[in-house]
């Protein structure tokens, strides 16, 4: 048996201590933080923003240099129009601060000048720009604003406007809604005449792309009638099978199952309504589930007054549901005379997702003698 040098046990005792204290060291969990110091931080890793393609990087300043020239379209220029079309084409989501360049392309080119290349190019970045940033939406809600005040936005820009406003189609038919149509179907509500025009000229882009609720348009026509007959040719339901539908909820006066026993000769007296009744007048009428579908009114009364409708309606639109369950308008769908004789209200079109029907005299002592909703559940 081969037996090794003493040096060499020696040296070979020395690796293996080396190599088992280099295992240690590197094991060893790091040292605690001295006292009221705070650990030390992890590396951070810094990475650089992602700045889109190249298009999108130097739009803006190829827009501001097109805007601070002379704007003409002939030899040089219009190939300068030209170039930022084609980068913008190259830029799927233009940045805000190039979108923000889209009302100085607005007036560089009005819909009423021979060459269509700026405002096409104020096309592109209005379909291509986010809906906080775009300036097509951001020019419909501007043109509310202005017509709520009585000023007179272009009808005509406007529109084009909506037309082209992308991805903030949605929300600028969620304005129209708030500002206009919803303001058109609440009873007493002032709207004002280049309001009316706005949202008759506007209406027609919501309604075809699907973007404004058929009821909350249906009740603005008939509270509005023949102050925006537009509206009334805007949605065109098809015929369904009606009859007259006995309320499910009626509140008000103990008897007022009376209006609707088929008895032409009983009635309920109607107390005048207190300050702050307001849409829910003496009588309410709740139907549950509610009216899909309602075409006419017919009602025999000793005295005048009229009905109200409550139609459902978008989140912040009309008046808020008692207890935060949703929101409704209320427009007025039918005003009798109270001769003791039927009378037969048949609004414009149709009014749609009807949860109840108001009564409301107009001065003491009027009784309602038989009163029949024509609809459909």
């Amino acid at each position: 048996m081969r037996r090794f040098p003493l040096h060499t046990l020696l040296l070979m005792l020395v690796a293996l201590l080396a190599f088992a204290r280099l295992y240690y060291v590197s094991h060893q969990a790091p040292p605690a933080p001295a006292p009221g110091k705070a650990p030390a931080a992890a590396p951070v890793k810094i990475t650089p923003p992602d700045l889109g393609p190249a298009a999108c990087r130097g739009l803006d300043a190829v827009l501001g240099d097109l805007l601070q020239s002379d704007g003409g379209t002939g030899g040089d220029a219009g190939t300068a129009w030209s170039d930022a079309r084609r980068q913008l084409g190259d830029c799927p989501t233009p940045p805000a601060a190039a979108c923000a360049r889209g009302p100085a392309l607005a007036s560089r080119a009005p819909l009423t000048a021979k060459d269509d290349l700026p405002r096409e190019l104020l096309a592109t970045l209005c379909e291509r720009c986010a809906p906080a940033d775009n300036p097509c939406g951001r020019a419909v809600t501007q043109a509310l604003r202005e017509a709520a005040r009585r000023g007179n936005p272009p009808l005509q820009e406007a529109s084009w406007s909506l037309e082209h406003a992308g991805p903030a189609l949605g929300a600028a038919c969620q304005e129209l809604a708030r500002q206009a149509v919803g303001p058109a179907a609440v009873t007493g509500a002032v709207v004002e005449p280049q309001l009316m025009a706005l949202t008759e000229a506007l209406a027609p882009t919501c309604v075809k792309t699907g973007q404004l609720p058929a009821p909350l348009l249906n009740a603005a026509a008939v509270q509005q009638a023949q102050r925006a007959p537009m509206l009334a040719t805007l949605n065109t339901a098809g015929s369904v099978e009606t009859k007259p539908i006995d309320p499910d909820q009626p509140t008000g006066p103990g008897d007022a199952f009376r209006a609707f026993d088929g008895d032409e000769l009983s009635g309920v007296k109607l107390p005048m309504a207190d300050a702050g009744t307001g849409s829910d007048g003496v009588l309410r009428l709740g139907y549950a589930p509610s009216l899909k579908y309602v075409v006419s009114f017919q009602v025999r009364a000793t005295g005048p007054g009229s009905l109200r409708a409550h139609v459902r309606a978008p989140d912040g639109v009309g008046h808020a549901q008692p207890g935060g369950e949703g929101f409704f308008v209320d427009p007025t769908v039918c005003r009798f005379h109270g001769t003791g004789r039927w009378e037969i209200c048949k609004p414009g079109v149709p009014l749609l997702d009807v949860d109840a029907v108001s009564v409301l005299p107009e001065r003491p002592g009027v009784e309602l003698k038989e009163l029949e909703i024509i609809g459909a559940r």
